[in-house]
């Protein structure tokens, strides 16, 4: 028994030691980002993550842009979402928060953003683009034209959008008047690695075409050489450059695009379009100050509840207090560690998630403690009050945390719900914080106190007041 509480003890040990260094705000060796796998390689500094009112930025609620009385098409709202957080990443904001909020609204929150029209840009942009037929008067570059395809796709979702499906937008107003251009392919051509860069001093955005439509593009190419080649986005033409010759994997889209513009329009390009168009409601800045404040704040509180608690339980209990202790700071530094892995975005609802989980770890080590103390009274050896102690223990610490983690996954449900997105962060720490003071008290506190009353000793037995009885 002693040999594996020894080998429970050591694991424990390498456990505290591997979180403690995770947590530490130091840069992390190369082999412990490896074992991080499951992060995009973009964020994975391993460092604990704020969220929106933590760190400022940027918070932008969409709604659908569709007719009174019409419906939106399932799973739609559900690819936008996906779409919108596939553009967000692709900038490098790894704590950016999309979730859905009620039937018809996406919340986007983008922690460190300032600017906030080029992110509005990237969030809302349909993001269809068409390679037109220029002819032989090609439109000016920024202007508006109707072609072919939007006509088309137009007349089939006058609402709403299948899933996959582009749709028009508000400003691509559809006149019988205007000349209408012709579509010789869409952005479906191409491959996922478009990218922004540099060449003689512009700057442009590199495409590649899909194999299976390279003959296509081949063909085309070489039959309009000499003839412009439109390139539009959201029925906006970006640059109407002349095919110079036969193109077969790829090209370039030129345009006065500045290094965000080009590098949001690759994104864009490669994350695919909107498959309905949104429009915003509320664009809400949060100062970074007020985050700093709320922080130094919360750990302040934090700091004083855990060296309270800490007291408490040495006063109260004595020398089980001082291994109670010892379990919290290692429940403290694991939890943390844990938000660090996942990643978790940590916000002020999810700090105090946290801080009432070392209450729940608490609570188990006193109910434990308590029935120690009752199994000593009625005779029992210490090796003895120990095992019944936690044996008659659990029970309680499983019916409460357990209703408690009941009403945490209700709230993390109903986190949906527009305007009570804040209570999912609370619900989630608040859930990882239980599991790991599950841990704390029915392992890690079982084996201090295995390992320190497992041996007889008189000096122990005989001074009740040392074990708190």
């Amino acid at each position: 028994m002693r040999e594996r509480n020894l080998i429970t003890l050591v694991i424990i040990i390498v456990i505290a030691l591997f979180s403690a260094l995770i947590v530490a705000p130091i840069q992390k060796p190369p082999f412990i980002e490896s074992l991080v796998f499951w992060q995009d390689p973009r964020g994975r500094d391993l460092q604990i993550k704020q969220g929106l009112d933590l760190k400022g930025g940027l918070q932008v609620l969409l709604s659908a842009d569709v007719k009174p009385g019409s419906s939106i098409v399932s799973g739609t709202l559900e690819s936008a979402r996906a779409i919108i957080e596939n553009r967000v990443n692709g900038t490098g904001i790894s704590e950016a928060s999309v979730q859905l909020q009620g039937s018809d609204r996406i919340l986007v929150e983008l922690p460190g953003v300032t600017d906030r029209q080029l992110a509005i840009d990237l969030i809302k942009r349909t993001g269809q683009l068409e390679f037109v037929d220029g002819g032989p008067t090609p439109p000016a570059t920024g202007t508006m034209i109707s072609t072919t395809y939007g006509i088309d796709q137009r007349l089939l979702y006058p609402q709403t959008a299948a899933v996959g499906k582009p749709i028009l937008t508000s400003t691509q107003t559809l006149t019988s008047a205007g000349k209408i251009y012709d579509t010789a392919f869409t952005g479906e051509i191409l491959q996922n690695n478009s990218r922004a860069d540099s060449q003689t001093g512009q700057i442009v955005v590199l495409f590649s075409i899909k194999p299976a439509a390279q003959q296509y593009f081949k063909e085309y190419t070489s039959k309009k050489i000499g003839q412009p080649l439109c390139i539009v986005l959201d029925s906006q033409v970006l640059s109407c450059p002349v095919i110079q010759a036969v193109l077969t994997e790829g090209g370039q889209i030129s345009g006065n695009f500045t290094a965000a513009e080009a590098r949001n329009l690759a994104i864009t390009l490669n994350y695919g379009s909107l498959p309905i168009p949104l429009k915003i409601e509320t664009v809400r800045d949060v100062g970074a100050t007020l985050g700093a404040d709320s922080v130094r704040r919360s750990i302040i509180a934090g700091v004083i509840g855990l060296s309270v608690l800490l007291l408490f339980m040495l006063l109260y209990y004595r020398l089980p207090g001082l291994l109670s202790g010892l379990s919290l700071l290692f429940f403290a530094v694991t939890t943390l560690a844990v938000y660090v892995l996942l990643p978790v975005t940590l916000t002020l609802p999810g700090i105090a998630g946290f801080l009432l989980s070392i209450a729940t770890a608490v609570d188990a080590n006193i109910l434990i403690f308590e029935r120690f103390k009752e199994e000593l009274r009625g005779g029992r050896t210490l090796r003895g009050a120990v095992e019944a102690g936690f044996q008659r223990a659990w029970p309680s610490i499983r019916d409460s945390n357990l209703s408690t983690l009941i009403t945490c996954v209700i709230l993390f449900m109903f986190g949906n719900t527009f305007g009570a997105s804040a209570v999912k962060g609370f619900a989630f720490t608040l859930i990882l914080g239980i599991l790991v003071s599950l841990f704390s008290a029915m392992v890690v506190t079982r084996t201090f106190m295995r390992l320190v009353f497992s041996q007889p000793s008189e000096t122990i037995e005989k001074n009740k007041a040392l074990l708190g009885v």
